[in-house]
């Protein structure tokens, strides 16, 4: 198989979708492997590293995508890329269409195949390949946070996790998976209070055990949601539902009520966000703006920040799912990888993954 790897055009988006090693197993298994020029530089790859292990390095990036059988991303396809989907490529990426119609409705008339890093899932409901980039952008959440705390940033002028005689900030985190328990894990190295809401009990209880009782685990409720967010210095949006929409779970009234100068983080905006005054999605250049005193911070790939611990981190787990693909075929390896089949998101002109098709049905011109 040909397989392609574009630079990434998203602002600011730093990592690539395959490293010298994942280049050297593919080629290996007998597979021809396309880089564009520069596109893993800014992760600490150069174009010479990749031809070491038999790349070839391309810099027109019109003849990759139509040389390529399947195409390896990390970030979704933009608009500047829309004229190279057809029906005999594959595109392997996190896609999140369930908030992004326009690039469906370009996807489903193509009759490209997509598969989304996103939706593949194990039988215990994991997400692997969504899993280090959830950890990466839980981690990096809280960091942030405290930066923006500053009041040279827009914030309170709050160390996050205070002094001796002074009382810690307040950081709470809705939703208890993959970044909220980073995202706890990294405010409580601060010293900061912090307070989990979740609304699965299993799950509450596995985090009470996790963090020893230093982590305030609470159901997750619309009266329990406002009353913690209200009291918040720092509020991280944390909530997924597989391959749909995020739900909006921290209102406007809610955002409303909270002190000028705290801070809001959705992770989960790239699924449409868990907050509702973080309607729309903000850059690395511009990452904030204010809102009713609270500054609100909506950037889709945070992890695109720090792309070397990213790229490796993503590669790792990735690269066994693209050696798969390529070897077997997109048929074959959907029809005996049945944790890979759940990340078809498209094919031949038809939404396949349930809760994709459920979050796009009314978004949709294309029937």
């Amino acid at each position: 198989m040909i397989i392609g790897v574009p630079k990434e055009i998203k602002n600011n988006e730093n990592r690539i979708a395959i490293t010298p090693a994942g280049v050297q197993a593919l080629n290996s298994a007998g597979h021809t492997v396309l880089i564009e020029t520069n596109a893993g530089t800014n992760s600490g790859f150069s174009d010479d590293s990749f031809r070491a292990v038999g790349a070839e390095v391309l810099s027109n990036r019109d003849e990759l995508w139509q040389k390529a059988n399947l195409i390896l991303k990390v970030k979704e396809p933009l608009p500047e890329e829309y004229k190279y989907f057809r029906e005999d490529l594959a595109i392997f990426t996190y896609l999140h269409l369930a908030s992004a119609p326009e690039l469906s409705e370009h996807l489903l008339k193509s009759k490209a195949t997509a598969i989304a890093y996103e939706t593949i899932q194990l039988d215990d409901g994991s997400l692997p390949l969504l899993t280090p980039m959830s950890e990466v952008a839980g981690r990096m959440a809280i960091q942030i946070g405290a930066h923006i705390l500053e009041k040279r940033q827009g914030g309170r002028g709050l160390l996050l996790g205070g002094v001796p005689g002074v009382e810690p900030g307040h950081v709470v985190i809705v939703g208890g998976g993959i970044v909220g328990t980073n995202a706890a894990t990294i405010a409580l190295g601060l010293r900061a209070k912090v307070t989990i809401l979740e609304n699965n009990s299993k799950r509450i209880r596995e985090l009470d055990n996790l963090f020893g009782g230093q982590v305030q685990v609470i159901m997750s409720n619309p009266y329990n949601i406002e009353k913690a967010v209200v009291n918040a210095d720092l509020v991280i949006g944390a909530v997924l539902v597989p391959g749909a929409r995020a739900p909006r779970l921290v209102t406007k009234e809610m955002v409303k009520q909270m002190r000028s100068g705290s801070v809001i983080i959705d992770v989960a905006i790239d699924q449409g966000g868990c907050i509702e005054t973080i309607d729309r999605v903000t850059t690395h250049d511009e990452p904030t703006y204010t809102r009713y005193g609270v500054v609100h911070y909506g950037v889709a790939n945070m992890p695109g920040a720090v792309p070397y611990t990213s790229t490796i981190a993503l590669t790792n787990l990735t690269l066994p799912y693209i050696l798969e693909i390529a070897s077997k075929g997109i048929d074959r390896a959907m029809e005996e990888n049945k944790f890979l089949a759940k990340g078809l998101n498209i094919q031949g002109g038809e939404i396949i993954h349930p809760s994709v098709a459920s979050a796009l049905k009314e978004s949709l011109i294309y029937s």
